[in-house]
């Protein structure tokens, strides 16, 4: 905890950014850091309240209270130990995590949470300015070796804590750089690359080796990736993307997100070319969602003539409906940081038609509906045409890519179409396991992460054919470790 009555005199303090109009003509990290006497006094707001609901709805178990408390007294570095304890990577979370701690802060019962995730990122920023983030590697290897497919969140977790169980760990990414959709789905206003970048090279000081451009499934196969390490870990995502199944989705002019997006960071990695796709357009990015803030915000900075965000679903209530009480996640109207430089917001509108001249879109056709009884009822009275230039599907996604995956190794799939996995992780192949969105769906990073964390455990016991002594969820390891 921090201070007893620390709730009572403070108030909580969000994060300062800089000013919309200024933050729109690049694309760098807009949040800024709080003053350390602002950082210590939101510490000072974490309560005892006996049972730490917060720890409870972090999908990794974090400590809370532990690191608030160290950060309120000024033991920065303690509550970074603490901190890094349980998380592999708290500059990633402290970032884009959408926060489920606070949703289970006590004080949100009737007050705003502790700023948990801005104290993640206070702490593991400062720890890295202090130097106390050093590589740590394994005082002995076991001779195994393991194969990691992906390099997003999940994979890199599990190759960190299997790489500490002393075991030889290759990750391999299908693409030219590492980080999965962090790299090339998370704009760099939400987090620049070279935070990545930092903790690969920590990883690779460590011992963990990283392949780029590597499609497994053609070559090597994943039978052959197999037969040649001891264990496997698919961390392979779910990036097949929804798709929007109306007339006229051929058109030219008609994007999925993540390929929008993907354009959109490899432009600016390289710095190839001042313009954009959205550059000079009429934007419409269908998809309420974080993916859908993320294409906003990314259009804007690339000049759109205007943009529009159109959801399906009526917009949410402004306070948690009496079905929706705490400590579960508040389903109520939220603005993003994308969505507070500009845009227009629709809720309500289904698409039932594109239409265009010449093979390019020119405008979405569709009316307004509602949800009566869990039914979707549309208003044929309300239909109207919205136009649009550029049309960015952000409509989630569907699952993994896994045709290779089950032709090859014959893995099991659930009736979702994610890896079907054991409580171990273990899928039906021997020796194969997977973690994350892979085999839960799209998620969360903080699932991943966790999602990678257990993996490992599971993964090391069957290597060393003995329960693993790696940190199970929330369960501190020494400090003065990782």
């Amino acid at each position: 905890m921090g201070k007893t009555t620390g709730f009572l005199e403070w108030n909580r303090e969000a994060p300062p950014k800089r000013a919309p109009k200024e933050r729109l003509h690049d694309s760098r990290e807009f949040v800024l850091p709080l003053s350390p006497e602002q950082a210590g006094r939101q510490a000072g707001r974490c309560m005892d309240c006996g049972v730490p609901f917060c720890q409870q709805g972090c999908p990794l178990g974090n400590p809370i209270p532990d690191f608030n408390e160290h950060a309120f007294k000024g033991r920065w570095r303690e509550a970074y130990l603490a901190l890094a304890s349980t998380n592999n990577f708290p500059e990633f979370t402290g970032r884009l995590c959408p926060a489920p701690c606070e949703a289970a802060c006590v004080l949100s019962v009737n007050q705003d949470p502790v700023t948990i995730e801005q104290l993640e990122k206070e702490i593991i920023e400062r720890a890295f300015r202090e130097g106390w983030v050093k590589p740590h590697a394994p005082h002995q290897r076991t001779g195994k070796t393991v194969a990691v497919v992906g390099s997003g969140p999940a994979g890199l977790a599990a190759a960190a804590q299997l790489n500490q169980a002393g075991h030889e760990v290759t990750v391999y990414e299908q693409d030219d750089a590492l980080g999965g959709l962090l790299r090339h789905g998370i704009p760099d206003f939400k987090m620049e690359k070279s935070v990545i970048d930092r903790r690969v090279a920590l990883l690779e000081a460590e011992g963990v080796e990283f392949k780029t451009g590597v499609a497994v499934g053609r070559a090597p196969t994943w039978a052959e990736l197999r037969a040649t390490h001891d264990a496997v870990v698919l961390g392979i995502g779910a990036r097949v993307a929804r798709e929007l199944s109306v007339p006229g989705r051929e058109l030219t002019g008609v994007v999925q997100a993540m390929d929008y997006l993907e354009q959109a960071n490899r432009r600016l990695a390289t710095g190839h070319g001042s313009g954009g796709a959205a550059t000079g357009k009429r934007v419409v990015v269908l998809g309420g969602g974080d993916t859908g803030s993320d294409c906003l915000g990314t259009a804007l900075r690339e000049g759109a003539a205007s943009v529009s965000q159109i959801e399906l679903l009526p917009a949410p209530p402004g306070a948690r409906a009496p079905s929706n009480p705490w400590p579960q996640w508040p389903l109520v109207f939220r603005t993003s940081s994308s969505q507070e430089e500009g845009g227009l917001r629709t809720f309500g509108f289904l698409t039932r038609r594109l239409v265009g001249a010449a093979g390019v879109l020119a405008a979405l056709e569709g009316v307004d509906v509602t949800f009566e009884e869990g039914r979707l009822v549309e208003h044929p009275d309300t239909a109207r045409r919205v136009d649009a230039d550029l049309l960015v599907l952000a409509l989630g996604f569907a699952g993994p890519d896994t045709a290779a995956l089950s032709a090859q190794l014959g893995v099991t799939l659930d009736a979702r179409g994610n890896v079907q996995v054991s409580p171990d992780f273990a899928t039906s192949a021997p020796g194969v396991y997977a973690a994350g969105d892979a085999m839960r769906g799209a998620s969360l990073i903080v699932w991943a992460i966790s999602d990678g964390r257990e993996c490992a455990r599971a993964v090391d016991a069957f290597l060393t054919g003995r329960p693993s002594a790696l940190p199970a969820r929330g369960v501190d390891q020494p400090y003065g470790g990782r």
